[in-house]
């Protein structure tokens, strides 16, 4: 009969220590000893476990390396940790297989701490990611050009002038100007998103400065604009190019009248409320052409805030790809946890034409699609990116991607003494140096 309590369990193929076997407990993690080679695997998956494998490799030959690669290619749902000595060699493409199919890597004398640290995050235990900048909400990204906008974010929310923000699609312009209404002393009143290129052309003036009864055919009744309806408050107006030329002039009389009237109406109403506008063609350009006024222009310049296409902040890009990912799964029932080395190559070298909205969907994507507990390159439906050039076999880049993941695993175990990395990796200290150039890795980076 299964019980009804679940447990926290680690398959552990290998031989665990005592000690190692006594701290798991203490952190809740039963350990179950099992064998690779053996019928099945000794992989028991009981309803409302949480269960985690450790491929322990630190003693294996040719053969048991080839039979834990099966295991883990059979079982691509289990969240695979490796556990390598420092005799382990990462070229041979038995031991590829092993690490490409890991979350993550630990050496031997194994640093307990951060195993129980992984397992809890594997076990969800672990707090949301945290936001850089927990006083600008909905801002994510420790990039230079993030770091850029959160400084403007800050500068301008307090200044009741208005905005204009620029930037591609999907760059997060609305994100933005939440933000900015969220910092500003109007966060306690109303914030209105319209999005001027889905207004009819006929109903513009009456959805944002609202009619009286009779003003036209089917206006049976007095109707509140956007703007009356978020007096005190922000109104954001995104795409505001495509605003119509009679819109164009009631919007200029706002701002520089602080009043408006109503479609039908000869009556002004005074108003209070601070205009956001955003836009991702040149409005300049549009100015020229004599299909945007250029008094207004100059009335929304008067702040200019960009928002940078996702490209430009590479560094960020993962931090995202996570964030989605873990806000995903609260949501829905996934397996996937994290992302592969593969695909974590590709989410970075890929130039996301889309923008934060194109990651959000891809990795959304991914998560339903995933079969096992890592998204690979495929689920991401990024192929192209990491498509072999040109006299580079894939088993290269296999063993590129093997050979970066380990390196990076033997940093943080040794806490990034690269004298103890080297002599655990039997190589020279010039080599982990010219290692960490090869894969782009920045040692003050990876703390």
């Amino acid at each position: 009969m299964i019980s009804d309590t679940s447990i926290r369990c680690l398959v552990w193929f290998g031989e665990p220590t005592s000690v190692e076997r006594a701290r798991l407990a203490q952190a809740g993690w039963h350990t179950r000893v099992a064998d690779a080679s053996a019928q099945g695997g000794g992989i028991g998956i009981r309803r409302g476990d949480t269960v985690v494998a450790m491929a322990d490799v630190r003693m294996s030959n040719t053969d048991s390396l080839r039979s834990m690669a099966k295991l883990m290619a059979d079982h691509p749902r289990i969240p695979w940790l490796a556990l390598l000595s420092t005799e382990t060699s990462v070229q041979t493409p038995e031991m590829e297989r092993v690490l490409r199919a890991s979350i993550d890597f630990f050496t031997a004398p194994i640093d307990m701490q951060r195993l129980i640290e992984t397992l809890g995050k594997l076990a969800g235990d672990a707090p949301p990611p945290v936001i850089a900048h927990a006083d600008v909400p909905g801002i994510t990204g420790n990039s230079a050009a993030m770091m850029a906008v959160v400084a403007s974010l800050r500068k301008y929310a307090p200044v009741d002038l208005p905005v204009l923000i620029t930037g591609e699609t999907g760059t997060g312009k609305e994100v933005a100007a939440r933000a900015l209404h969220k910092l500003s002393p109007r966060r306690d009143r109303p914030f209105a998103a319209i999005n001027c290129g889905a207004l009819p052309a006929n109903l513009v003036q009456s959805e944002l400065f609202g009619h009286e009864r009779g003003s036209f055919t089917g206006a049976n009744a007095r109707r509140i604009g956007h703007f009356e309806a978020a007096a005190g408050g922000t109104v954001f107006l995104d795409e505001v190019g495509d605003l119509p030329p009679d819109a164009q002039i009631s919007l200029l009389r706002l701002l520089q009248e602080g009043t408006l009237e109503r479609v039908g109406s000869t009556q002004s109403i005074k108003l209070d409320v601070r205009v956001l506008a955003a836009t991702h063609v040149d409005l300049e350009k549009a100015v020229a052409q004599g299909r945007f006024r250029e008094d207004l222009y100059y009335r929304l310049n008067v702040l200019r805030l960009r928002m940078p296409a996702l490209r430009e902040r590479a560094d960020d890009v993962l931090q995202l790809a996570q964030i989605f990912l873990d806000s995903f799964r609260k949501q829905h029932d996934c397996h996937a946890r994290t992302f592969s080395a593969l695909a974590r190559k590709a989410l970075r070298d890929f130039s996301w034409p889309g923008n934060v909205r194109e990651l959000l969907n891809r990795v959304q994507r991914a998560a339903v699609v995933a079969e096992g507990a890592q998204i690979s390159v495929a689920d991401l439906d990024l192929e192209e990116v990491v498509a072999p050039r040109p006299g580079h076999s894939s088993l290269g880049l296999m063993r590129t991607s093997a050979e970066r993941d380990a390196v990076m695993a033997c940093l943080r175990e040794t806490r990034f003494n690269i004298s103890e990395c080297a002599r655990r990796l039997k190589v020279s200290r010039v080599t982990i140096y010219r290692l960490c150039k090869k894969h782009q890795l920045v040692l003050e980076d990876l703390h």
